[in-house]
């Protein structure tokens, strides 16, 4: 031992948190999260090659150093910035993989650690322990103010602030919708089988559709026919919500289930998958162009 930390270690000194529980953390966090169940075979890769990606540590609210994985072109500067914000697995390996996507794509993406506060996601045994004792305690009002933070990270490497975008799946979806009626700057969003209403509690005191006539900046809403969370209902409800002078829209693919992009689990809609992707690149380059 020589003494000198290493780049995780170091981050983690910074952070606040024990080196024990990062590291287990971490461990988890190479691959998928144990609570998303077994990866299906259909799980997509994402190469490196062309690009800067890596965690990098953001200077957030509270002095936190909140770890974040970053993907860009190596090559140029001022691309336009995506946020990217995950389901309630956290900041896996398929999160950082959409990550990638983007930047293949030209664009500066960061994915911050937005449950980093409460715990980590990844090492949670099942879904019910990972939302009780982790994502239940996350305050909305705190995933905001993060996601401002990262995004003025990826302001100062380079990426273009001016051209800002958010995506989100899941809980992540949700959280685009909220943020699309919170940040000034963005200029689109596109929310992945986002939750559009439910119970408001004081760390939830709001859900998309209370927000769908405040939006400062245009959502493309992807959505499941078949998803038995979101049922149609509630899609058909935030259709007729939203104004028409936010320029929003909602596709919704009638045979494809919660979750029909992540090619990592059962769910995963390959027709469905590829034309929303399709329709979030198309939309990005419409509005961050």
């Amino acid at each position: 031992m020589t003494g000198r930390l290493s780049e995780d270690e170091n981050w983690v000194a910074m952070s606040g948190i024990s080196r024990r529980a990062a590291l287990a953390g971490s461990a988890a966090a190479l691959g998928h999260a144990l609570a998303a169940g077994p990866v299906a075979a259909s799980r997509i890769t994402t190469g490196t090659e062309g690009l800067a990606e890596g965690l990098v540590r953001v200077p957030a609210p509270g002095g936190l150093a909140m770890r974040a994985y970053r993907a860009r072109p190596a090559e140029g500067r001022a691309h336009p910035i995506i946020l990217v914000v995950p389901e309630i697995f956290g900041l896996h390996e398929w999160i950082r993989d959409i990550a990638r996507r983007l930047a293949h794509a030209g664009f500066h993406a960061i994915a911050p650690d937005l449950f980093q506060r409460h715990g980590d996601p990844a090492r949670a045994a099942d879904i019910p322990t990972l939302v009780r004792e982790i994502v239940a305690r996350v305050p909305d009002s705190g995933v905001l103010a993060d996601l401002d933070a990262a995004a003025a990270f990826a302001r100062s490497e380079g990426g273009d602030i001016g051209r800002l975008g958010i995506t989100g799946f899941c809980w992540g979806g949700r959280i685009t919708w909220l943020h699309a009626a919170h940040a000034p700057g963005l200029r689109a969003g596109v929310a992945w089988y986002g939750r559009l209403t439910g119970e408001r509690t004081a760390l939830q005191p709001r859900h998309p559709i209370d927000v769908a006539g405040q939006l400062r900046a245009p959502v493309l809403g992807l959505y499941g026919g078949r998803d038995r969370g979101i049922p149609v209902a509630d899609v058909e409800a935030m259709r007729r919500a939203l104004t028409a002078g936010a320029r929003s829209r909602i596709i919704l693919f009638d045979d494809a289930d919660h979750g029909f992009l992540a090619d990592y689990r059962p769910s995963y809609s390959p027709e469905a998958a590829q034309a929303g992707w399709r329709e979030a690149l198309a939309w990005f380059s419409t509005h961050l162009a």
